[in-house]
């Protein structure tokens, strides 16, 4: 079996696992896989260096949480990682295997080799919703730190963080509780394949888009937002029988979940054009 299928078939199989069970780190190579297929052997080797090197920088020092974050930000200066600031908009580094490779990344791809070590120390370390800018929480002996895996794992305060909303939400933008609440794995897998399917959008690739749009599906099977943006696109490019399809999902988990009535009253209407253009 080739490493591709190997993904696939692993992908497919966390659409139907508890989140809890989702290992974020050997997925994001899975999914890095689908557009880089290579060995993953040294790429887990590398995950399992991380995890070992984070244990060895907190031998001897003081276990608080200020001395947590501080080793933090010192494995990614330790193995030479940094947030790519001058290719941002690059493909690469939404794929965590040329991630690893070029020691550049995205917020949310650095914040998972974080998540990574943490969590093999027994951390606990959870993405958070913020918008437009991905940060970590850990916390520890009853305190909680917000840090920014892009810079350093450097902490972040309320001031920065507020700076930072104002910065990709607009000046009117103010904090609240939802910028603070925690995702779950699938929502960080979700957030990392984002990046891919915003940048294929913004430069005309629908098919790509949609290919992306796919991918996610494997591991998030039941959200309705993915069913919809596939019909739309496979309309698009007129492929009408995978947009039948696509729509007819997301009206019976839509309809299921208590959907917005006019979000499915116009898709009912989209699929209706879409069956009259079969006939």
């Amino acid at each position: 079996m080739t490493p591709r299928q190997q993904a696939l078939d692993y992908l497919r199989r966390l659409g139907e696992a508890d989140d809890s069970d989702i290992d974020v780190a050997e997925a994001a190579l899975a999914l890095a896989v689908l557009d880089h297929p290579t060995d993953l052997t040294p790429y887990r080797a590398h995950l399992a260096a991380l995890g070992a090197d984070l244990g060895a920088l907190m031998r001897n020092v003081p276990d608080g949480l200020p001395d947590r974050v501080t080793a933090l930000g010192r494995l990614l200066a330790q193995h030479g990682y940094a947030g790519d600031s001058e290719t941002y908009e690059d493909l690469q580094n939404a794929n965590l295997i040329r991630v690893i490779d070029r020691r550049r990344g995205l917020p949310v791809s650095l914040g998972i080799l974080l998540m990574s070590a943490a969590r093999a120390q027994g951390w606990d370390m959870l993405g958070l919703n913020f918008p437009g800018h991905f940060l970590l929480r850990l916390d520890h002996g009853g305190g909680r730190q917000i840090i920014d895996p892009f810079d350093g794992a450097s902490p972040r305060g309320p001031r920065e963080l507020r700076d930072m909303l104002k910065q990709t939400a607009g000046l009117e933008s103010e904090l609240t509780p939802d910028h603070y609440a925690p995702v779950s794995n699938r929502e960080v897998l979700l957030r990392l394949q984002n990046n891919l399917k915003l940048r294929h959008l913004s430069t005309d690739q629908p098919d790509k888009a949609l290919a992306v749009i796919e991918d996610m599906l494997l591991f998030a099977p039941q959200h309705i937002g993915l069913w919809r943006e596939s019909g739309l696109l496979n309309a698009h490019l007129g492929k009408l029988t995978a947009g039948i399809q696509a729509f007819e999902n997301f009206l019976r988990i839509g309809e299921a979940r208590g959907a917005s009535p006019q979000l499915l009253d116009h898709t009912r209407s989209l699929l209706k054009q879409l069956r009259g253009r079969l006939n």
